[in-house]
């Protein structure tokens, strides 16, 4: 059965699209069989995969309101393994229409019990905000990613996020926990980047991705080609650090399931803690890929004759 990782964060503009859409792409290149569901209205995942959400006849508000089937729904995404469920504008009127449904909250979780099935693993892009979407995708999903700008405005409302992602823990999900946070937008030229990731790896501690995902032109670009970063620039300094991420995720996974006691596993959510710096780290993961930048190609390229 796949797992499901929601990625949220009430605040907008932290990379959480962008990692929704990099997290899902790597994963699918390592040759798990990956989908990533965009629950936000704005549809920003959607357009960040070379998708229309313009044009989008069936998607997760259809899915979600009992419009389509599962498998109605999906689509291929630019890569082999990834498939999509886009995001349109109707999915703004879904946060009025669930409020007079009953089990409003289990919506989602509902919709996907079969494509478990069928998925290694399925990531959610939640909306920016703490509404009925919001709490539908946290109940439906195992885990919670979120995604933490580098900048002091970034905290303010973290003290509320984890309180949801308690609340929904005790009373409508009970199986949910915190698989990591990852700090974005880091810019090393500055000390507050510094003073924001200290204080955050001094509270959430080892479940702190290790993978800290800098500023980057390239990055802010590729959303605008429809591509993820690996198919836009994949020797920019972004994709080289996503793929790390996504490795560094994947082994945490590999980690857990190795736990047989499910206590355990909530509190020992991340990698075992190494006395190495960041670039050392980053050197490892890197020389120990189990994809080249020549299965890029061969992945990108494969899935584009499968469409002709």
């Amino acid at each position: 059965m796949g797992k499901i990782i929601a990625l949220c964060n009430q605040k907008g503009g932290v990379g959480k699209t962008t990692s929704a859409i990099n997290i899902s792409a790597y994963f699918a290149l390592m040759k798990k069989r990956t989908l990533l569901i965009d629950a936000d209205p704005q549809a920003n995942a959607t357009s960040g995969l070379g998708l229309d959400k313009k044009s989008a006849q069936k998607g997760t508000y259809e899915l979600l309101m009992g419009l389509a089937s599962d498998q109605e729904v999906l689509v291929r995404g630019p890569l082999s393994n990834l498939d999509v469920i886009q995001s349109s504008v109707a999915l703004v009127g879904a946060e009025i229409e669930l409020v007079g449904m009953t089990s409003r909250e289990f919506k989602l979780r509902d919709k996907l019990q079969r494509l478990r099935e069928e998925y290694d693993y399925i990531f959610i892009d939640c909306p920016p905000s703490l509404g009925l979407l919001t709490l539908n995708c946290l109940v439906a999903a195992d885990s919670v990613i979120i995604p933490l700008q580098c900048e002091y405005y970034a905290l303010e409302g973290l003290s509320q996020l984890m309180d949801t992602v308690g609340l929904v823990k005790q009373a409508l999900n009970s199986k949910l926990y915190l698989e990591g946070v990852i700090l974005t937008m880091a810019d090393f030229r500055t000390r507050l980047t510094g003073e924001v990731i200290k204080e955050v790896q001094g509270f959430f501690k080892d479940r702190v991705y290790k993978t800290i995902i800098p500023r980057s032109i390239r990055l802010s670009e590729a959303p605008g080609f429809g591509k993820p970063i690996m198919l836009y620039d994949k020797l920019s300094v972004g994709a080289q650090r996503y793929k790390v991420l996504a490795k560094e995720i994947l082994s945490k996974q590999a980690h857990l399931e190795a736990k047989t006691d499910k206590a355990v596993i909530v509190d020992e959510l991340a990698l075992e803690n190494e006395n190495i710096g960041l670039e050392t780290q980053l050197h490892r993961a890197l020389t120990q890929a189990e994809f080249t930048e020549q299965d890029i190609d061969q992945a990108s390229v494969g899935n584009a004759e499968d469409q002709l």
